[in-house]
């Protein structure tokens, strides 16, 4: 099914935001929900309750990480969260204040963390991060290469280049892919189990332009491979 789909650039993909709330009225705060309340469905899809790490990033990925931690909760999971930067506008801490409502507790040791959990959600960096990862990041995404335990990444695999991928095969290699809006180019070089798309907010007139095929039922989300 991803063959039928145009995939995204970084400057496309950064596009379709502007173009989301410019022209169609959508608020940062709409989307961030039903991108993580999508992130949280794929995961209840395909994966036993249990206990869920999410490393939470600074940026609008991270935001996506912390709305689908609540929502997790909901579905019945034990999530928790590395989240060792945490910014100060108020739709983080906002949103750092519903995850505290739901008794999501918040990790120090990231090893620790590792060893004691089912599952781990990579929401660190999204489609506009470049460059190489500074501390703590840096140290985090070596604990992610490194784990035996499934990866679910949000968006794209964090570390990743938005438009190469990974080809040096360095990266972190998630077991999902959860791609947001439409995905984005790096998606053709992901090998794992599952390929979801979520986000269920594109008015026709993008989605007839990026391909994106019919929701099933009230689900928001699609399995693409």
């Amino acid at each position: 099914m991803i063959s039928d789909l145009k995939l995204l650039g970084q400057k496309a993909a950064q596009q379709v935001d502007v173009d989301l709330m410019s022209k169609f009225g959508y608020t940062i705060e709409q989307l961030m929900e039903l991108a993580g309340l999508s992130v949280a469905e794929c995961i209840a899809a395909e994966y036993k309750r249990g206990k869920v790490l999410l490393c939470i990033g600074p940026g609008n990925n991270g935001g996506d990480g912390l709305v689908a931690a609540r929502h997790l909760t909901q579905f019945g999971y034990r999530p928790s969260l590395f989240y060792p930067v945490q910014p100060s506008k108020d739709l983080y801490k906002a949103l750092m204040l519903q995850c505290t409502a739901f008794k999501i507790p918040v990790i120090q040791d990231l090893d620790a963390g590792l060893n004691e959990c089912d599952l781990i959600v990579d929401a660190i960096f999204g489609f506009s991060f470049k460059g190489s990862p500074r501390a703590p990041f840096d140290k985090a995404l070596l604990a992610l290469r490194e784990t035996d335990k499934p990866i679910v990444a949000v968006d794209i695999p964090s570390g990743w280049d938005v438009e190469a991928g990974d080809p040096q095969g360095t990266g972190i290699r998630p077991d999902m892919l959860v791609s947001l809006t439409a995905p984005k180019l790096c998606a053709s070089g992901f090998s794992g189990r599952f390929h979801y798309l979520g986000g269920r907010f594109i008015p026709p007139e993008l989605a007839d332009v990026f391909g994106i095929p019919t929701y099933p039922g009230t689900s928001n989300c699609i399995r693409l491979a």
